[in-house]
């Protein structure tokens, strides 16, 4: 499933509920409906100040209802000064109703773990998404437990570089970085102004306008070979929806590009593949093959891949993907031999 890090409407409804929690439990309080509209994570993104809201309230009675089913104690606290108000009604999660139960015990070695956990999560959890709801909150007079929000988890990415990408779209800054596209034996520093950041079938992709070719590129973050500078220069972006337009352009290229191999049952390769696509999987026996058909957006990461599985998969077609298995084979078989070679040469050497 695509996940774009700015596109408002693709916020996922878990990332809500969790938000909705997290800041409900944040503040002793609690908060008016306007004031989590306009700063919880999936509704501040729709939320228009001086505009019609209704659709938004009426998510938002739809996500306390959910919330309330999962266990979740959520209150309604009336305002003493203004009873019977709606708009001014508070909600918060009482933080020892929602304790464990005193019958709930751990072991020593437990509690080590869930320390460790709670360390790793906590340890630079405090998101930017985070950061700017907190400051939301305490710009409209509310006091907010800053440990509490400290909790809410982080989008962590492999690669080094999603961090500095990131903090370049808030700021609307020009990026530098080290690229190596496929085929090249050295990367190229790459200066872009970046647009979004956006994941397809897993990957994390920079969509922004390349300073050198003067146009719209598309980036993988894993062939980044360095580190991002950010830089002092800024740009205003023209347009809008570019996460958007980046995961179009990225399921066009990847239905548009389609691979046949056969893949024999039984092996690491049918295991790995079955769980990608799974639906379009046929049955049999362990030891025989069996055709698939499968979608690539990158044939040098398909091939990739493929060739790593070495006999257990057959490429059919494309061509360039059959020669760029095999060239990636050719290339692991070569150095096999002048690893044995070498490894002869020694032997060789000691007995005389």
């Amino acid at each position: 499933m695509p996940r774009s890090s700015s596109s408002p409407s693709r916020v996922p409804v878990e990332e809500r509920l969790f938000s909705l929690v997290l800041a409900l439990l944040a503040t002793e309080n609690g908060l008016t409906k306007s004031e989590i509209l306009s700063t919880v994570q999936g509704y501040r993104q729709r939320y228009d100040a001086h505009g019609d809201n209704s659709s938004l309230e009426r998510q938002f009675e739809r996500d306390k209802d959910d919330i309330r089913e999962l266990g979740v104690p959520l209150e309604t606290v009336e305002s003493p000064e203004a009873a019977g108000n709606n708009q001014l009604l508070r909600y918060r999660i009482p933080k020892g109703a929602y304790d464990l139960p005193s019958d709930v015990v751990f072991s020593p070695e437990e509690i080590t773990l869930l320390g460790l956990a709670a360390t790793v999560w906590r340890e630079g959890s405090l998101s930017g998404e985070s950061r700017r709801a907190l400051m939301k909150l305490r710009s409209l007079g509310v006091e907010a437990d800053d440990p509490v929000v400290g909790y809410a988890p982080r989008l962590r990415a492999r690669e080094s570089a999603f961090d500095p990408l990131s903090q370049a779209l808030e700021r609307h800054a020009i990026v530098q970085f080290p690229y190596l596209k496929p085929g090249e034996s050295a990367s190229r520093v790459r200066t872009v102004a970046p647009l979004a950041l956006v994941q397809h079938q897993g990957r994390w992709h920079l969509q922004g306008i390349d300073q050198d070719a003067g146009g719209s590129r598309t980036f993988l973050l894993s062939r980044m070979v360095g580190p991002v500078k950010v830089t002092a220069r800024t740009f205003q972006p023209e347009g809008s929806d570019f996460a958007e337009r980046a995961l179009d352009d990225l399921e066009r290229i990847w239905t548009a590009n389609v691979a046949e191999i056969e893949v024999t049952a039984g092996t690491d390769a049918a295991t790995r593949l079955r769980k990608r696509y799974g639906d379009a999987v046929p049955s049999a026996h362990d030891g025989e093959a069996f055709p698939l058909t499968v979608n690539f957006s990158d044939i040098n990461i398909l091939a990739d891949q493929l060739a790593a599985f070495g006999p257990e998969v057959l490429v059919l077609s494309p061509a360039e993907l059959r020669e760029k298995v095999l060239e990636r084979l050719l290339i692991v078989a070569r150095a096999h031999e002048d690893a044995h070679d070498a490894h002869d040469d020694q032997s060789g050497g000691s007995d005389g």
